[in-house]
């Protein structure tokens, strides 16, 4: 099993910054390509990022290329998101998810296909 933890949520005003992260814990001898995904209220969860395990590849939602960047640390078994130019439309609880047995370079963008995820971090953008 494999337990994921984020953090970094939290209160800003639009047009400010966050950084989120993400640990990984438990059994990490597969290779695991992890990702960020959100959820509004009244909304379905929906892709934000995500990143390949070799790290060297990435992808981003539409709403949220060229303001986020998604990046995983050295020992693979963390993964950020920097939030920049935030908007009141990036309010959501974002989670992080990982996928096991990936191979090096995929990265994935359906929910479905994610084995693990974290309880999940709050972001709330004021106006």
């Amino acid at each position: 099993q494999v337990q994921l933890a984020e953090s970094g949520g939290g209160l800003v005003q639009a047009g400010g910054s966050l950084r989120l992260s993400c640990a990984a814990s438990g059994r990490m001898e597969n290779n695991f390509a992890m990702g960020w995904f959100r959820q509004a209220p009244g909304k379905e969860r929906e892709f934000v990022a995500a990143i390949s395990w070799s790290g060297t590849r990435t992808g981003y939602a539409d709403s949220v290329k060229g303001r986020f960047t998604i990046s995983r640390g050295d020992a693979k078994n963390s993964v950020y998101l920097q939030m920049d130019s935030l908007n009141s439309e990036d309010t959501a609880v974002y989670f992080c998810g990982a996928v096991e047995e990936a191979p090096s370079s995929y990265y994935y963008t359906k929910e479905g296909l994610y084995d693990y995820w974290g309880q999940g971090t709050q972001v709330t953008v004021s106006s």
